[in-house]
């Protein structure tokens, strides 16, 4: 039996062992919170710089992108890794002249990464492929001149001036409208947000990995970006007149070739094909041979039947209507589908989480690990005050209704307090549907909004007036939902919230005047609009029929064209139900409608350039899975910037009128 003095000895050292305990968790605590620098520090001068190159190659590269097939994979985590190598570069480079630099953290990466997405995400959903350029007159006089409601006073040439003010007063209302709701979202519905999760999860991997995997992810950028550099500037010599050089090469034949199934040798479709996931780059090809392979050599053998012989390629009362209205069945079908889907899920799940709350008042936190904690309180700690997004919104509202009818005159400034009135609860349905799906609809909310307002200012203004405030509500809901998903990067990267908010600032800021110069240097160096050349811009004329689609009604279609669209539409939103109420293992190899859809005007050529990145990824997992998973974004961010890089010296040349020498093309026998 033990004596009472013994076991007075055993508490005692229990109490000392739990003193001792707690002091090293406070000890714990200490250095966690002294190893993450103040949101002041975690902005940086350098980091800028970064941003501002890293964000400006992007802008260049998804215009190119925009203004040719209309497509844009999703490069936040490209963004990222790119981040990391260039201030691995930089810091390296000044230790080897002897200058003590600030170490590198993984805060001052989201921070680059969230402004360089800011600065790129502004030549994505702009509207520089879609609803701006459908303004111009090239788009307007490709819609029909006779179309009603598409007169004469119906177009706007593009100009800086107009687009950035524009831009400034649209984009920076976004940043402020869901600021209140940022802990709603983040920490108490836990929303996953899975591009920002990813992003997250690669810049903790980057400053955990070691020096050894990141000088060979270093060493790969540099030698797949180098190689698509040279190749893009090798392929320059042989493009001296259009339809010249590797971009026209006949793979499968002079037949295919007229039908535009062909390699094009397209190092940045290639790359894109590498990050997009099999299932886009296979319903692009399935879209491809659906479009391309049957249905316009069978309807174009209908001319004389079903439209007069005696039109041109471009009139959209003949071959070129039924691709446009198709592809637009496909695109609203799905779209459709998924913004009443996703608004579903986004009431089911609130209600649910509410019921769930009013139960689990009683639990407590113990479930939560010591990490989560620590994120949370630190997300929570490091606060955005309520009044900085209320002043923000309503300054930029006021702004907003005096500028937005002074750029167009077709949109009253009662449309622009309407639409700002729905803006805050639309952005939260969008920011919480892409918490829980990865998809942002804000092209949809956008396309509600173009409608709306083209049917309510009538035939002579509707046109412009629905483009305009297509883009009035997309760009406020599309930038919100961008820094939601920034701002779950930062929440798992212990990144403060203050400093992305203002990292989005900067990097809109230079998005806002970036993003139209780029325009202009594709805008004037190459045909763009031309739906036989290579910067079809697919998407104006798609958005510009949407406006006199809901100015004048189904009227304007081609013969058979409606029973074909509303066929279409059947197809996609069926497809949808298939794929969503099937098993996983049917679900997954159905094709996706709103994929499908962008090979009906723009060509098959893309399609297989992408499928051909999906062909390299395939090969290399079953030759060595780990070192694919690793590399794999870096080979596919070296191919995509090197080629888009050389489309700015490319453009030059063409502005000084420096043409290449040779032409080469490939005639029949």
């Amino acid at each position: 039996m033990r004596s009472v003095g013994s076991m007075e000895m055993e508490t005692d050292r229990n109490g000392k062992r739990e003193i001792e305990d707690d002091g090293e968790e406070l000890h714990d605590e200490l250095e966690w919170a002294k190893r993450i620098p103040p949101w002041t520090r975690q902005i940086t001068l350098r980091g800028v710089i970064a941003s501002f190159v890293i964000g400006g190659i992007y802008s260049i590269i998804a215009m190119k992108l925009n203004l040719t097939t209309g497509m844009t994979p999703n490069l936040n985590v490209s963004a990222a890794l790119l981040g990391y190598i260039f201030m691995h570069v930089w810091t390296k480079m000044l230790q080897k002249f002897g200058i003590v630099t600030v170490p590198f953290t993984r805060q001052e990466n989201t921070m680059i990464q969230t402004c360089a997405v800011a600065c790129y995400g502004i030549a994505v959903g702009g509207g520089f492929g879609s609803y701006l350029l459908g303004l111009n007159k090239k788009t307007y006089e490709l819609a029909g001149v006779d179309a009603v409601g598409n007169s004469v006073e119906s177009y706007k040439e593009p100009g800086i001036g107009w687009m950035v003010g524009f831009l400034f007063v649209v984009c920076f209302v976004g940043l402020f409208v869901l600021i209140p709701l940022r802990k709603i979202l983040i920490i108490d519905y836990k929303l996953t947000f899975p591009s920002g999760m990813a992003t997250a999860v690669l810049i903790n991997g980057f400053h955990n990995q070691g020096e050894k995997m990141a000088r060979k992810q270093l060493r790969g950028f540099v030698k797949y970006f180098s190689f698509s550099f040279l190749w893009g500037f090798f392929q320059w010599f042989y493009t001296g007149k259009e339809e010249c050089g590797f971009a026209h090469f006949p793979t499968f034949g002079l037949q295919a070739l007229k039908n535009t199934f062909y390699f094009d040798f397209s190092m940045t479709y290639v790359g894109t094909g590498m990050i997009c996931p099999y299932i886009v780059n296979i319903s692009t090809l399935l879209g491809a041979v659906l479009s391309w392979g049957v249905m316009w050599p069978l309807i174009g053998n209908l001319k004389g039947e079903w439209f007069p012989t005696n039109l041109s390629e471009s009139d959209m009362k003949g071959l070129n209507g039924y691709k446009v209205f198709l592809s637009i069945s496909l695109l609203l079908g799905d779209g459709l589908y998924n913004f009443v889907k996703i608004l579903c899920i986004t009431f089911l799940s609130i209600h649910g989480r509410l019921k769930q709350k009013n139960l689990n008042l009683a639990v407590g936190n113990q479930d939560k690990s010591l990490d989560d904690e620590r994120k949370n309180e630190f997300f929570i700690r490091e606060s955005i005050p309520m009044w900085v997004g209320t002043t923000g919104y309503i300054f930029f509202t006021l702004v907003s209704v005096i500028a937005i009818p002074f750029i167009f005159p077709e949109v009253k400034w009662y449309y622009v307090i309407v639409a700002y009135i729905f803006a805050p609860s639309l952005a939260f349905c969008n920011a919480y549907g892409a918490g829980l799906t990865d998809i942002n609809m804000a092209y949809n909310y956008g396309k509600v909004g173009l409608f709306a307002l083209a049917a309510l200012a009538g035939r002579e203004h509707g046109v412009v007036a629905g483009l305009a405030g297509c883009g009035l509500l997309k760009s406020v809901i599309n930038v919100s939902c961008i820094l939601m998903q920034d701002f779950k990067t930062g929440h798992l990267t212990l990144t403060s919230p203050r400093a992305m908010l203002l990292s989005q600032a900067i990097g809109t800021a230079i998005g806002c005047v970036v993003s139209p110069l780029s325009f202009f240097l594709f805008y004037k160096a190459f045909d763009v609009g031309n739906p036989n050349g290579e910067y079809k811009a697919p998407y104006a004329l798609i958005y510009r029929n949407l406006a006199i689609l809901g100015v004048q009604g189904f009227s304007m279609l081609p013969r058979h064209c409606l029973q074909l669209c509303c066929g279409f539409f059947a197809f996609a939103v069926g497809v949808n139900l298939v794929k969503d109420f099937s098993p996983p293992k049917v679900g997954k190899w159905l094709p996706l409608p709103m994929a499908m859809a962008v090979p009906f005007l723009v060509g098959a050529y893309f399609a297989i350039d992408l499928c051909v990145g999906s062909l390299i990824v395939f090969v290399w997992h079953k030759l060595n899975s780990k070192k694919a998973e690793q590399m794999v974004p870096v080979v596919a961010s070296g191919l995509i910037c090197g080629e888009g890089l050389w489309t700015l010296p490319a453009s030059v040349l063409s502005l000084a009128k420096i043409n290449p020498p040779m032409c080469m093309k490939f005639l029949d026998s």
